[in-house]
């Protein structure tokens, strides 16, 4: 076989390997077995390797290309006209894409130093949402004591929900939320406990990374 013949090969092999390992995280989280990945893809373990030569790598194929959708979903809600609507249907929108894969659900929440491209793209669409969070609160809509950090909490939530109810009850998120955003609505508000911290809300992002392997020197 020639070099053009080898790398088709390398290249069908690898995105054999992605296609597989979206199926599969979705199915089991961050933290499935890769060797599971390789056997449903039909290659061996070192093809895997050699493609993805840790977990980070191969999670980073599979969802750069989610996280710009959630960049560009967040530029269209802030060119949304009010303020409430732009905040609760992007709301609506994370949510539902945290139920649709489940690694993704902690993915969104999790902050993984090891994987640049993904932090460059999960921040910028934080950046938007923390936009439209002040502009709900400057509307009046929004609860006051509402902090950025909150937001966090509000989707691992959302994803511990998911991950109990997936199978069982699959639109009982969109219930629990609809509950949520009614308590968030400025005019339900009620006295709430003081907020997390940064610090502390950070500190749960890294521990998400490091349960799912993708901190530090991530597992095979």
């Amino acid at each position: 076989m020639g070099t053009v013949g080898l790398r088709a090969d390398a290249e069908r092999n690898r995105r054999q390997l992605v296609d597989t390992a979206r199926v599969v995280f979705a199915e089991r989280g961050l933290e499935a077995p890769l060797d599971v990945i390789a056997r449903r893809a039909g290659v061996g373990n070192a093809t895997l390797y050699r493609r993805f030569p840790n977990r980070c790598e191969l999670v980073a194929a599979v969802f750069v290309g989610t996280l710009h959708e959630v960049v560009m979903a967040t530029e269209r809600a802030l060119q949304v006209a009010d303020p409430w609507d732009a905040f609760t249907g992007h709301m609506m929108f994370l949510c539902g894409r945290q139920a649709e894969n489940r690694a993704f659900a902690d993915l969104l929440t999790a902050s993984v130093a090891e994987m640049p491209e993904v932090e460059r793209l999960r921040a910028r669409a934080y950046a938007g949402l923390m936009k439209l969070i002040d502009r709900a609160k400057a509307s009046g809509e929004l609860r006051a004591d509402f902090q950025h950090e909150d937001v966090v909490l509000v989707l691992m939530a959302n994803a511990g929900l998911l991950e109990r109810t997936v199978r069982t009850a699959a639109a009982a998120w969109q219930r629990n939320l609809s509950f949520t955003l009614d308590g968030l609505h400025a005019p339900s508000a009620t006295r709430a406990t003081p907020p997390s911290t940064r610090d502390g809300v950070m500190r749960a992002m890294r521990a998400i990374a490091e349960r799912s392997g993708l901190a530090g020197h991530p597992p095979r």
